[in-house]
């Protein structure tokens, strides 16, 4: 393949300072460095993700107590082209079309037309997956792999409770909750929302605001569900964690607020979506024969980001993208 030309600057959207979406700039940057066992990604798709606006506030620098390098890009979920790979790399070539996890990436996110990651949270783009469903997939699929697996260990034929189903993280649980082989009972937010949660394979749906949460969770599991995993918390998540029998345990990924709170005898396990090159293959693994659905309820321009950051706050379902090219 033809190697294009990699330009000394690039279009990005960055932050001088901590704040509100009025810092979100488009700007003119210097394209990253390439060091060993990293890629350069040109980047044509980014995920907005629901924890960016923390991000963009100050929230994780003052929790992680860091100082972060202005400006700042943000944008932890990115798919493209690999324009170039430094020393070292071998399993990727420029040309690859992969997608790639910069969770708080010390040489700036994928809200850029170019960006730096090492290699072990990169990956292949999957067969019959756009590029556009593989850029916004990364962050919340692990995330929901990390709760599914890894913290609750799901088991085939399990009634499972999945709260936020309709959201990004929740109505990617849900696809991989089925692949497992669980039963699965699923909160989500208005109509479209209940549809796709049917549509991801959920048994049963809910709609967390006009229906009876408990009681619809009592008829799908009249001794209890066995497990659950919150994708969003409030009320209906108390509600809905009643319906968990004695000795269930139940997830939430941290950064879920207000976080629901335990019943008795109930376990209550809070976990981090941290990517790594063991979880990326494991997802990869998930993802055959068929990769997983991801909704993209709407699509921004990069110089729009500051509208993707009010959207999230607004009610959609699935996720959120920007088009960076």
């Amino acid at each position: 393949m033809k190697t294009k030309k990699i330009p000394a600057d690039m279009r990005a959207v960055a932050i001088d300072r901590f704040g509100g979406v009025e810092t979100l700039k488009l700007r003119q940057l210097p394209v990253p460095d390439l060091g060993p066992g990293e890629i350069l990604l040109r980047v044509e798709w980014a995920g907005v993700g629901e924890w960016d606006p923390f991000e963009r506030e100050g929230g994780f620098a003052k929790m992680l107590k860091t100082k972060p390098q202005f400006p700042l890009v943000l944008g932890s979920e990115g798919a493209g082209i690999v324009a170039a790979a430094g020393p070292g790399v071998h399993r990727f070539k420029v040309g690859d079309r992969v997608y790639a996890s910069g969770f708080l990436n010390p040489k700036g996110g994928f809200y850029a037309e170019y960006a730096v990651v090492k290699t072990e949270v990169v990956a292949r783009i999957p067969k019959g997956m756009s590029t556009r469903e593989a850029a916004v997939m990364s962050g919340v699929a692990l995330t929901a792999l990390r709760g599914l697996d890894d913290t609750l260990a799901l088991k085939r034929g399990e009634k499972i409770l999945i709260f936020g189903a309709s959201g990004a993280l929740g109505h990617l649980a849900v696809q991989l909750a089925k692949k497992r082989g669980a039963r699965i009972f699923a909160v989500a937010s208005g109509k479209d929302g209940v549809a796709l949660a049917k549509k991801s394979g959920a048994d049963v749906v809910v709609d967390g605001r006009r229906d009876d949460v408990l009681a619809a969770a009592r008829l799908f599991a009249p001794d209890g569900l066995d497990t659950a995993l919150f994708a969003a918390g409030g009320s209906a998540a108390n509600d809905a964690v009643k319906a968990l029998r004695k000795g269930a345990r139940f997830a939430v990924p941290n950064g879920v607020e207000p976080m629901p709170k335990a019943p008795a005898r109930t376990k209550r396990l809070i976990f981090d979506g941290d990517p790594d090159a063991d979880i990326l293959t494991r997802l990869g693994r998930s993802m055959k024969p068929r990769p997983l659905k991801v909704h993209i309820d709407r699509v921004f321009p990069l110089k729009n980001a500051a509208a993707a950051h009010r959207a999230l706050g607004k009610h959609h379902i699935g996720k959120l993208a920007l088009r960076i090219r």
